[in-house]
């Protein structure tokens, strides 16, 4: 194995093996991800993309990840360290493969189900092939497994430490009992884990096909290209300069309580090094708000990879990042803290990064995004006893930069899941959707205007129903930059068949039936620049429509 240290350049046969290889494993993490979303039986994995692959090194270093959802391949890091805390590599045999979802093991909320398989050559483990997808339902307290009033994760599903889940001769029959007793979908669930698997044997095959193709010295080159992504993110620090920067967010309460809660972060760059230090945020919450470690891992790998983005995508952009994370906060609870909502802790905190870094001389100059990723678990009875389920993600607005306006209805940052088609929503539920555009207006205003946020109205045709409702930015706005303007706010509501208006909280459970209209309109991202100056002088120049 070559040595860690990132100013010793590759040998010349390592650095011919270093762009073909990395090319194979990208394409191969690529497909992996395909290969899921094509299998998915729910929408929520096989439409909006709510799952992620990688691959990883025998001692838990990522190695290449899909361009998928950056939410679950950063949290997929701790998982694979979860797993080898408990099986060491001397334990594990061809065909294994390790399951869990335990936010103090390496997972994230319940309904993400991380599946690890280690990949063996020549017999030994030289990589890991992950995947992680948000699976329809894992038990708890309400159909989906995201009950926004939730006050411990006992209420939110089965919680599973990494077990063995799968080996040489297939599914362990009692490890599979016990999923498809606590689901309320099980024949969803065994078909999206088995989705899982395929893209996990695929990469398998195509790992073993690179190695033989690059030689005996792959796990060599592997080291190599890591060395890379850590030697382009250190000179794109360094090329910044030295100094501490720091934001504040808020998010609308926790589903128990209204009181807003503190996201405060603060930068400190020097040299080639960062600092991330969430001191200063909230304690940890009553409601499903707190964000496991793994959880915000997701946030600081985005922003680590944002600084050298044409190096190799692997964990070498992790190697000049400190990541502080108070014990006991909203970003790192202690048990039984309530997280399946974590997302729009998440989210915020990414904003805050982003928020902070944009004060720097050489930061990005991109006003905050709305940072709300809106979650839906849409569940009920039709007419003739038959349930159903439906689970999606509804994007907002983009900030604006000081290049061009910000994007409408898009998943940002952390997120970039896509919103479920209507003809897909219409055939797998009860559900009309009588509006879907964009909230025109929505973006704050400024010289370059935030992006709007969407408008989405779901009638219920049948039967009785339950709403859970995830949103965000209801009272708290997306903050413009250099004098731009704030976004909109958040609004859900449903309309009564009787004529009744019920507005809904950020974060709410409620009853509906048939006949009753949901309509929410999510938030818009900040504008950029100040527009004064200018109208006075160039009466042509107006505010975001």
């Amino acid at each position: 194995m070559m040595p860690h240290t990132r100013d010793v350049p590759p040998d010349p046969v390592i650095a011919l093996r270093m762009e073909p290889l990395r090319l194979a494993l990208q394409g191969t993490a690529d497909r992996m991800q395909h290969g899921m979303m094509r299998a998915a039986v729910s929408s929520i994995a096989r439409e909006s993309g709510d799952c992620a692959a990688a691959l990883f090194l025998p001692d838990g270093r990522l190695l290449a990840q899909a361009r998928s959802l950056p939410l679950l391949l950063g949290s997929l890091i701790p998982a694979v360290a979860g797993v080898l805390a408990r099986f060491p590599l001397a334990t594990m045999s061809e065909g294994d493969a390790y399951l869990l979802n335990d936010p103090w093991s390496g997972g994230t909320h319940l309904p993400d189900l991380a599946l690890v398989h280690p990949v063996f050559h020549d017999g030994e483990v030289i990589a890991f092939a992950a995947a992680n997808l948000h699976h329809q339902d894992v038990g708890g307290m309400a159909a989906g497994s995201i009950p926004p009033d939730a006050t411990e994760v006992y209420q939110e599903g089965l919680r599973l430490p990494p077990v063995r889940w799968r080996s040489a001769e297939g599914v362990r029959p009692d490890i599979d009992a016990i999923l498809a007793a606590n689901s309320r979908t099980p024949d969803n669930l065994r078909g999206d884990l088995e989705a899982q698997w395929t893209a996990l044997t695929q990469g398998a095959r195509e790992l073993k096909q690179i190695a033989r193709h690059t030689g005996p010295r792959f796990a060599e080159v592997c080291d190599a290209l890591i060395a890379q992504t850590e030697r382009m993110t250190r000179a794109a620090l360094a090329a910044a300069p030295d100094g501490e920067w720091s934001w504040r967010d808020q998010l609308d309460g926790d589903g128990i309580d209204t009181a807003p809660v503190s996201i405060v972060v603060s930068l400190r760059k020097q040299g080639d090094t960062l600092v991330i230090d969430f001191e200063g945020t909230a304690p940890q919450v009553r409601g499903p708000l707190n964000a496991s470690p793994a959880a915000m891992l997701s946030a600081a790998l985005f922003f680590m990879r944002t600084l050298a983005p044409d190096a190799p995508n692997n964990a070498g952009c992790l190697a000049p990042l400190t990541l502080k994370l108070p014990r006991g906060s909203l970003v790192n609870p202690a048990l039984p803290a309530a997280v399946n909502a974590r997302t729009a802790t998440v989210k915020l905190a990414c904003n805050a990064i982003l928020g902070a870094w944009s004060q720097s001389a050489s930061g990005m100059g991109v006003a905050p995004h709305a940072g709300v990723a809106t979650v839906l678990a849409l569940s009920g009875t039709r007419v003739d006893g038959r349930r159903w389920m439906l689970t999606e993600i509804i994007a907002s607005g983009a900030g604006a930069s000081v290049h061009a306006p910000g994007r409408a209805g898009v998943s940002t940052d952390v997120g970039n899941a896509r919103n479920t088609p209507v003809e897909v929503i219409e055939t797998e539920a009860p559900l009309r959707v009588e509006c879907y555009e964009i909230r025109r207006g929505s973006g704050g205003a400024g010289l370059q205007c935030g992006g709007d946020g969407v408008r989405r109205a779901y009638r219920l045709l049948e039967g009785q129903g339950w709403i859970a409702y995830r949103g965000e930015r209801h009272v708290g706005r997306a903050r413009g930059a250099r004098g731009g303007g704030a976004g909109a706010t958040s609004m859900a509501q449903v309309l009564r068949v009787d004529g009744a208006i019920e507005l809904l909280p950020a974060r709410a459970r409620i009853a509906w039936s048939a006949g009753d209209l949901l309509i929410i309109e999510t938030a818009g991202g900040g504008g950029w620049g100040s527009l004064a100056p200018i109208e006075s002088a160039n009466p042509l120049v107006r505010s975001c429509p």
